[in-house]
């Protein structure tokens, strides 16, 4: 009787928590400005100040380009390491001179960041790595390799 219980108890523990992520991660929270990018970890991800919020969820918030997938500093293979430092020259340089940076449609992703689409100067930051063939659509399901010859 006991082991039934607690059978069913954590089952419905497992359904409650697996609702609530999957709801949180689909909720969008909205638009904000970014008052200052702290650090630039690779194309595709960066930490930032967001104007206006309170500093204990507003400062070195690390967000997370949406819809794009870009080569990891930490890569398979030495291809996909120098490709990855190429784009993320461009992302730095896109952030740095930038005269505002938005988050538009943002929620929370895998990983706890904010996910978002990162506008500069009015301009999608994923269509901007795209069209420069420094990164590749991605819509959150399998990534491909980048190490292919």
């Amino acid at each position: 009787m006991f082991k039934a219980l607690f059978i069913v108890v954590i089952t419905l523990w497992v359904n409650i928590l697996s609702f609530n992520t999957y709801a949180a991660n689909k909720t969008n929270y909205g638009s904000a400005l970014v008052n200052k990018i702290t650090s630039i970890y690779d194309a595709d991800t960066f930490k930032a100040n967001i104007k206006g919020w309170p500093d204990i969820i507003g400062q070195k918030v690390s967000i997370r380009v949406n819809g794009v997938d870009a080569p990891e500093i930490r890569g398979k293979c030495q291809k996909e390491k120098n490709a990855a430092r190429i784009a993320k020259l461009f992302t730095i340089k896109a952030l740095r001179t930038a005269k505002t940076v938005e988050l538009r449609n943002m929620r929370r992703g895998k990983y706890f960041r904010i996910l978002a689409d990162v506008y500069v100067d009015n301009r999608n930051l994923s269509d901007l790595l795209i069209n420069s063939g420094l990164a590749r659509p991605y819509d959150g399901g399998k990534r491909g390799g980048w190490c292919t010859f």
